[in-house]
């Protein structure tokens, strides 16, 4: 008996175990076919639970002494509930109706971005209707009202609404469609609404289920004129970008950084959403667990001090309304780097733009004359005209072509195979340095000659010419004359180029940063550093340290004769001890080396040139390096004074210790100020600024 009652006792064990075997197999397979949006409950038959992404708040950017140039403010946005909206098509657009329409009462209008007009008869309102047809299984010829008649007919909009209440109804529901509405995935109705406007739809929630208020962190500029350029924006996912950034764990309702800093440094200023289950019974949330903590964005100092760059900026500006020669002087740019280590130091526009400017009026700002949104520094591409004699200058000397000592001849007018160029004096037997000093033409027509393209390339590509920097936010590589230059433009290569190219003055395109970089390298006596905007990370709300970033060299031009630096340097200290005493460079307590160019833009009329300079200090010891561009100028080495005495001011050079900086009021671009005011930043440092809020989309 026994025997019996333990065979039935293990029948009964096995039988048990295959039933639970198979019961949870059932539980996994349903949690695989709707774990995405939801799942029934552990807890109740009836239950629901599905997975809710909480959003990271992003991290801040802080300028080099710590003060906020993007931050984040809190906000609210009303959001919509897949959990809580009915499944009837007739039931749901009688809510989304009437949510629109409390809504606009308040003044909030609901973003829709279906491109079709609001009135009959419909149209497009963009000319590429791929994705608006795609995304409603249409085929390519569909027109604007095949599209809303589809809307129409797939969410059962009735005829009992108005023509215009049937559009609004149908913007709402395409919103929902490419929007990837889900438990998982809000519908964002308003963002940044008012606490009055948010306690009165939260009351309409009671009659419309599944209106919900979440706290927001938005992107709050609180300097938009320092470092307009390179701070960049954030804005929505656009339907093309949403396959790759899927995969990233984006949601189509987040937002991304579009350019700059904010886009170059995404990730960590992203953060790590976290995650939580919301388990739902008879239309209320009875169980909320969190599955993944929220890690916030880091904060982000750059190497720029908001202070210097002001300065900076305002140096180029004045240049420009002073020397405007003739009013061709209309544009330019101005680099400085942190010599040792290729850190910016500053980088200035003229004409530039405010952030918030942008924000509130992309438009006006994209009107103005000679493009303030476009980025000289990092993008202009110039000729480099005779700074680029320094390059010349390296190859012949390190290549043995010449020694310090050697000597052309230069009577004011060269003949290169019959053909005649010019220099601008007439200065006899010439070395390098003093060719350097005086930038004689005919010298370096003589080396370019015996150089040839091919080397003097070589030289360029050393010292960062026709690639790019590296730097995070990106450059134009530019390019250099050469004949696989020219066949690429399907136009014949002369001789001639050779020598105009060794000068600076033939078809090549070197960006204000290249140059800076240039100068970094001579400073350093070949070894070219990666420059770099980012100077360190912050664990979000403190001062704990994540990272630095560390200096990154390049390149070292291997030299083979040991003495090149010495009359390159040489000549361009010489240089520099040929300017008026207003803008004199030598009382400044240390010597400055300078190297300037003047290359025409035009061909058939020379009095079309821009003016463009390079450089680094102190000459013997370096700690800043320097370049310039002024379009449609000349004297742009008078900028160089006041670039090193405010550089001495905030950062300190030549052992003279900073001063104290605060921020100046804030201009924007009908000129008007903003009152400076204190702000608290992330990391738990004080500045003052001047503030306002906005979200850059």
């Amino acid at each position: 008996m026994k025997s019996l009652a333990d065979s039935i006792k293990a029948v009964f064990v096995v039988a048990l175990v295959v039933l639970l075997a198979v019961l949870s197999g059932m539980r996994l397979m349903k949690i695989q076919v709707v774990g995405e949006d939801a799942m029934q409950s552990r807890y109740d038959p009836q239950a629901i639970t599905f997975e809710r992404e909480i959003r990271a708040t992003r991290g801040e950017i802080l300028d080099y002494r710590g003060n906020v140039i993007v931050a984040n403010d809190k906000g609210c946005d009303l959001v919509l509930q897949k959990a809580f909206f009915p499944d009837d098509n007739n039931q749901g657009n009688v809510i989304l109706l009437d949510i629109y329409n409390a809504l606009a009462e308040k003044g909030y209008k609901f973003r829709e971005s279906i491109p079709i007009t609001v009135n009959y008869p419909y149209e497009f309102t963009q000319e590429d209707t791929s994705e608006t047809v795609s995304n409603l299984s249409l085929n390519v010829y569909a027109t604007a009202q095949n599209c809303i008649d589809k809307l129409i007919s797939d969410y059962e909009i009735s005829d009992n609404f108005t023509e215009s209440e049937k559009r609004i109804i149908a913007g709402m529901r395409y919103e929902m469609l490419v929007k990837e509405f889900s438990y998982s995935n809000d519908l964002v109705l308003a963002s940044n609404v008012d606490p009055e406007t948010v306690m009165e739809m939260k009351e309409l929630s009671n009659l419309y289920k599944g209106i919900e208020a979440v706290d927001t962190a938005e992107r709050h500029i609180i300097r938009g004129d320092i470092l307009p350029h390179e701070i960049g924006t954030v804005g929505p996912i656009y339907a093309e970008e949403y396959d790759s950034l899927k995969e990233k764990g984006y949601a189509l309702n987040d937002v991304v950084g579009k350019s700059g800093i904010e886009s170059a440094m995404e990730k960590q200023l992203r953060g790590e959403n976290g995650k939580e289950d919301v388990t739902l019974l008879n239309d209320a949330v009875v169980d909320v667990k969190t599955t993944k903590e929220t890690v916030p964005g880091q904060t982000i100092k750059l190497t720029v001090d908001g202070a210097y760059q002001l300065k900076l900026q305002e140096i180029l500006n004045k240049f420009l309304e002073n020397f405007n020669y003739g009013g061709n002087a209309r544009a330019g740019a101005v680099v400085v780097l942190d010599a040792r280590t290729g850190a910016v130091k500053g980088m200035a526009n003229a004409p530039t733009y405010n952030l918030k400017d942008y924000i509130s009026d992309y438009e006006k700002i994209q009107e103005l004359p000679n493009s303030p949104m476009f980025n000289r520094c990092t993008y202009g591409q110039y000729l480099p005209g005779s700074t680029f004699k320094t390059v010349t200058a390296t190859a012949g000397l390190n290549e043995g072509i010449v020694k310090g000592d050697t000597t052309f001849i230069c009577s004011q007018f060269y003949d290169f195979y019959g053909y005649i160029f010019q220099c601008t004096g007439f200065h006899g037997a010439i070395s390098v340095r003093h060719a350097l000093e005086v930038s004689c033409n005919c010298y370096f027509y003589e080396l370019s000659s015996k150089l040839g393209i091919d080397t003097i390339n070589y030289y360029a590509n050393l010292y960062g010419f026709g690639q790019s920097t590296g730097i995070e936010t990106g450059d134009a590589e530019g390019f250099l004359c050469s004949p696989e230059y020219f066949a690429r433009l399907g136009e014949p290569w002369y001789i001639g180029y050779v020598i105009q190219a060794g000068i600076g003055n033939q078809s090549s395109g070197i960006t204000p940063l290249q140059l800076a970089v240039a100068a970094e390298t001579i400073a350093n006596r070949g070894v070219r550093y990666k420059p770099f905007l980012v100077d360190s990370l912050y664990t979000y709300g403190s001062n704990k340290l994540i990272s630095n970033t560390m200096p990154t060299i390049a390149e070292t031009i291997e030299l083979k004769q040991p003495d090149v630096y010495e009359y390159i340097i040489n000549g361009m200290i010489d240089a520099s001890h040929n300017l008026p005493y207003e803008y004199s460079l030598d009382n400044l307590g240390y010597t400055v080396a300078i190297k300037t160019g003047t290359p025409q833009t035009d061909i058939n009329d020379k009095s079309k040139q821009n003016s463009l300079f390079i450089g680094f200090a102190p000459a013997d010891k370096p700690e800043v390096a320097f370049a310039g561009v002024i379009e449609g100028g000349e004297f742009s080495k008078y900028m160089i004074r006041d670039i090193l005495t405010s550089y001495q001011e905030c950062y300190g050079l030549n052992g003279v210790k900073p001063k104290n900086q605060t921020l100046p009021a804030e201009t924007f671009l009908d000129g008007t100020q903003t009152t400076a005011t204190v702000t608290t930043t992330g990391t738990g440092t004080t500045s003052t600024s001047a503030s306002t809020s906005t979200t850059a989309f």
